[in-house]
């Protein structure tokens, strides 16, 4: 559809009072396009479940779209995974979710958000109490980033669900994730998904006592370690990965 397209749809949200689910991936709207759907996304009330993914947009975009995510009060799911948000605009980005009080679902996979957007991201996560699902998965966080984003979830209480896979954050970044997880009296997490790592003897040890505290949570996990659900209440070293909690294969 092109930035023609993304004004005509636009014009056309502007008006709407029926559509409610939008699909619009893969339509090369840039950040050109990005300026029209902000000023749909500002005054509609109406789409609640959002499809951006596959599109080009940039940092620009992402300064623009954030604003307009702050300001909207109908979305509930929002995907916008690759894409070509770095730094800034991933910043951008996480900025609007930290003031929006209606998304619950928030999928921003893919896109290159690195550290400096991992810590708006983690600011946000202190702020936002409604979001419930977020996707992080190959966004370029690193351990300084997984930092920030276990500062988020120390006080957070209603992320249910967590996916951080294909991040360079090695067995220090998900550590750090899992103290925040274990200092929180209060979270409602119920399913975590980490980095495909190695299990070394630290990172064995915090699953232990996450899941005693959480004996529900679901953890996905790669290397050599699972933590198996229900009644086990210590690590065991197994040679084949396998998913922590029950028989559903990891994506």
């Amino acid at each position: 559809l092109g930035v023609e397209g993304a004004k005509a749809f636009s014009a056309m949200l502007l008006e709407n009072t029926t559509i409610v689910s939008l699909q619009l991936s893969g339509n090369e709207f840039d950040d050109h396009a990005a300026k029209y759907l902000a000023d749909a996304i500002t005054a509609n009330s109406k789409v609640e479940i959002l499809d951006l993914s596959y599109n080009m947009f940039g940092d620009k975009a992402g300064e623009i779209l954030g604003t307009a995510i702050a300001e909207n009060i109908g979305l509930k799911e929002l995907k916008i995974s690759w894409n070509h948000f770095c730094s800034q605009g991933a910043a951008a980005l996480a900025r609007g979710l930290g003031a929006n009080v209606f998304l619950k679902v928030l999928d921003v996979s893919y896109n290159g958000f690195g550290n400096s957007g991992a810590a708006a991201l983690g600011e946000a996560l202190k702020a936002n109490n409604v979001l419930e699902e977020l996707n992080v998965s190959n966004s370029r966080i690193s351990v300084e980033g997984a930092l920030h984003v276990a500062a988020g979830l120390k006080g957070n209480k209603t992320l249910r669900r967590l996916n951080m896979t294909r991040n360079p954050m090695q067995s220090e970044g998900c550590c750090e994730v899992l103290k925040a997880l274990r200092a929180n009296p209060g979270t409602g997490m119920e399913n975590l998904d980490l980095p495909d790592i190695p299990m070394n003897q630290e990172l064995a040890e915090l699953c232990d006592a996450v899941k005693i505290l959480l004996p529900n949570l679901l953890l996905r996990h790669g290397g050599n370690t699972k933590l198996q659900r229900k009644s086990q209440s210590k690590v065991k070293l197994q040679t084949q990965p396998k998913v922590v909690g029950n028989s559903q294969k990891a994506v």
